[in-house]
């Protein structure tokens, strides 16, 4: 059975980083035999790691259905239009949080994303925004009042793109969410799936140039209009 420290070995970047460690950790055994049998086990834990990623992966284009809300987002950075990021809302599995990003996209509870910024953006990791009251990460309001609970964690951070409500802790959801730029399991289990980017993950990726290892952007990334499609 595969164990997760040893994940780091099964890149998602392709096998050759992941074959030099384990050439490199096979050196260090003392017989050709133990050498030959971690070889093996490597082997075969890459390969079902890379099933399970194909089949989260697919997991993701089965819950995209015709009936979904698509909602859209124009970004400016420092006041210079860099693109429009369109969005698929999973309703069937997760109504509530959906709703409540689809109405603040739109505005019609007479607040939402517009004019609001990403306040944290992390290289190859993701851009969160949303705190539309407070505007650095401190705030945020939810159409169901300030909190709302965690709805359900059956989707998971399988690869960029991914639409992810942020959490300060259980049942602590309002209007801020983020989007991955690479897999990320740490979120799972932690912080509620949504939706993903359906068009524009190349506007997400110009933003994730402008952020940092603090998080803090090096101009202001904000939505400058949103809506429904």
């Amino acid at each position: 059975m595969c164990k997760f420290p040893m994940y780091g070995f099964f890149s998602s970047h392709g096998n050759t980083d992941g074959d030099t460690k384990m050439e490199q950790f096979a050196g260090k055994f003392k017989s050709a035999e133990l050498a030959d049998s971690f070889r093996k086990t490597f082997t075969e834990c890459q390969s079902r790691m890379a099933q399970v990623d194909f089949s989260q992966s697919d997991r993701i284009t089965e819950l995209s259905k015709p009936g979904n809300p698509l909602v859209f987002f124009t970004v400016a950075a420092d006041g210079e239009v860099i693109g429009k990021i369109t969005m698929e809302l999973f309703r069937h599995v997760v109504p509530k949080t959906v709703e409540n990003f689809r109405a603040l996209c739109t505005g019609e509870k007479g607040f939402g994303y517009r004019n609001s910024v990403f306040h944290k953006i992390i290289p190859d990791l993701m851009c969160q925004g949303g705190d539309i009251t407070n505007q650095d990460g401190t705030g945020g309001k939810s159409i169901y009042g300030d909190n709302f609970a965690d709805e359900n964690f059956e989707v998971k951070h399988t690869g960029e793109g991914i639409l992810s409500m942020v959490s300060c802790g259980r049942d602590t959801y309002n209007s801020q969410f983020l989007i991955t730029m690479k897999k990320s399991e740490h979120l799972d289990f932690k912080h509620v799936v949504f939706g993903f980017v359906k068009n524009g993950m190349d506007v997400v990726r110009q933003m994730g140039e402008l952020g940092s290892k603090s998080g803090r952007p090096s101009k202001m990334i904000t939505v400058i209009d949103c809506g429904q499609l």
